[in-house]
């Protein structure tokens, strides 16, 4: 069938619990922001470019939990290496874009999404 991923594609996404700790304009990005994002003490701080500035301001970003696809190929973005990518629910749309992110603050950074 498809467009079936297999259990042995998914086991290899590495997603993971973070925080956004720093927000970021990147000149001449009219939709990226650069997101420090701390994923705990086994993985430590990683750099993002996220198309999500329409969406929300920096100070709504800051201190936000999120969940990070971290063994994403590195990609380069209006100069930034992105070292994975911040996940969001997108409507049909695209009027609406929406972090995904723990339901409880108590969740330790760096846990695993499975």
């Amino acid at each position: 069938m498809e467009g079936i991923v297999s259990f042995n594609d998914w086991s290899k996404l590495d997603l993971r619990v973070g925080k956004i700790i720093k927000v970021e304009d990147i000149e001449g990005a009219d939709k990226l922001y650069k997101l420090t994002v701390d994923l705990g003490k086994e993985i430590g701080k990683r750099t993002l470019a996220a198309g999500i500035k329409p969406y929300y301001k920096a100070t709504e970003l800051k201190n936000k939990l999120c969940i990070v696809f971290t063994n994403l190929q590195p990609r380069v973005l209006k100069g930034i290496e992105s070292q994975g990518m911040i996940l969001a629910s997108v409507s049909q749309d695209e009027k609406h874009v929406h972090l995904l992110q723990p339901d409880s603050p108590d969740i330790e950074l760096g846990s695993r999404v499975r």
